[in-house]
């Protein structure tokens, strides 16, 4: 069986679209309707639906999906193992992290990774630190480096490797600034921009709050943290954001009872056996501590 064409499934699963397999597959879109065409004849059924512009798996296109997942894993666990008997780093890279950590944390990193390790082909994903720790979960990625949740998990391994400070922020401008001794119960007064809910940020946020008296008013909720920095610097709201995101647009408010901090660092699948290149990355994520 020809991976490519489960490549193509998969990768149609993932987007709903032929055009967007074909983009990130770096094909034509004949060339991915032909690879799933030989699919279909290969097992003697249907796996693909076309209704217009909607395209869903049939029955035996949803069975065949993780199946498919697990080969490809398979397959490339093995050419992992043959490429670490040479001795140095070598084959893939899976790992993701989140636009914030990608930003601010990771670039030297990256640097000194591809420099001292250039035959690993890196495959670095942005996405929500929820979302990456699912697909870790999944054994989707090799690694991730993200903000940590609280909660432990049975199938996740968690190595914190920065300890990120959150202050409450606004304008200069704003009516918080203008308060001699501003304090926590004073937040309920005016609007605030928030990480969206349930994401680890605003759960750290939310136990450093706790204790406030009132319902706070939500302005506006996004996942991207450079996001919320703008609409604080444009006077939309007040924050609560790393103290390395402040700067002559923002100003820290100090207030007694406030202490908030996130836990940054990899997180790992604890049954999946790690490769010389993840190794690799994990070594130099920790001497960046």
């Amino acid at each position: 069986m020809d991976t490519g064409n489960l490549q193509a499934f998969i990768k149609i699963a993932e987007t709903q679209s032929f055009s967007m397999a074909a983009e990130q597959l770096y094909l034509t879109q004949p060339a991915v309707s032909k690879r799933i065409k030989q699919l279909e004849e290969q097992f003697g059924s249907k796996l693909v639906d076309r209704n217009g512009k909607h395209i869903h798996l049939t029955q035996t296109g949803q069975a065949l999906l993780p199946m498919a997942r697990q080969i490809l894993n398979n397959l490339q666990h093995a050419r992992q193992q043959i490429a670490d008997l040479e001795g140095n780093p070598m084959g893939s890279l899976k790992m993701a992290t989140s636009h914030h950590i990608g930003l601010h944390r990771l670039p030297p990193i990256l640097r000194a990774y591809n420099g001292q390790y250039p035959e690993v082909d890196l495959d670095l994903h942005f996405m929500d630190s929820e979302q990456a720790c699912q697909m870790i979960e999944k054994n989707e990625l090799d690694m991730a480096v993200v903000t940590l949740p609280f909660d432990s998990s049975a199938r996740l391994k968690y190595v914190p490797i920065w300890q990120d400070h959150l202050v409450i922020s606004c304008a200069s401008e704003h009516p918080l600034a203008t308060l001699p001794s501003p304090t926590l119960n004073d937040l309920v007064k005016h609007p605030a921009v928030l990480p969206s809910h349930g994401t680890f940020t605003r759960d750290a946020i939310e136990k450093a709050l706790a204790n406030v008296i009132g319902d706070l008013k939500i302005n506006l909720e996004t996942n991207y943290l450079e996001t919320i920095k703008m609409m604080v610097s444009v006077g939309l709201g007040w924050s609560i954001l790393p103290t390395n995101m402040l700067d002559s647009g923002l100003i820290r408010l100090n207030m007694p009872g406030f202490n908030a901090s996130r836990q940054l660092g990899i997180v790992l699948n604890k049954n999946r056996s790690r490769s010389k290149a993840t190794n690799a990355m994990i070594d130099l994520l920790k001497t960046s501590e």
